[in-house]
């Protein structure tokens, strides 16, 4: 896991191919409160993961060089604790249960007329990434704790 630390701010990663699209989002989202970071070379993701505090991802399925799901393995191998919403052009049965097996939060189609589902699942998400930092946060404290009570124990 990389050391990332929790963050008020919604940051969010979009990964996607296709240019026009990647631009709609980024201006829904951002009017949203949201701020977005957007890709349109999938290759690069995990290194802008690297160096950012992103906890949330958007991934195209469908995408040159490296595919979506195959790029949602690779985030979830270097971080499980981050969040990951796939968006797909491919409409079927098989690719959405694939994106949900690999570790994905939803699995939405393109073209978006309405971007409601999304804005809803991402508010999820972000609650989800919240409660995931408060517990490792609650299980530093208890380890801090007990390393306190033991290093105590020892000096009496």
């Amino acid at each position: 896991m990389g050391s990332i630390s929790p963050t008020n701010e919604k940051l969010i990663l979009h990964v996607d191919d296709d240019s026009t699209f990647l631009k709609l989002a980024n201006h829904r989202l951002t009017q949203r409160g949201y701020e977005v970071t957007s890709l349109d070379r999938p290759d690069q993701a995990l290194k802008q993961l690297l160096n950012s505090n992103c906890r949330v991802c958007i991934l195209d399925i469908d995408m040159p060089r490296i595919n979506g799901l195959d790029l949602l393995q690779e985030i979830k191998a270097y971080d499980g604790g981050i969040q990951v919403i796939m968006l797909t052009g491919l409409v079927s049965q098989m690719t959405v249960l694939e994106s949900l097996r690999g570790g994905a939060e939803a699995c939405f189609f393109k073209p978006m007329n309405d971007f409601t589902p999304l804005y809803e699942a991402l508010d999820a998400v972000f609650l989800k990434a919240a409660r995931w930092w408060q517990c490792l946060h609650e299980l530093k404290n208890r380890r801090q704790h007990e390393l306190g009570e033991a290093k105590s124990s020892i000096t009496v």
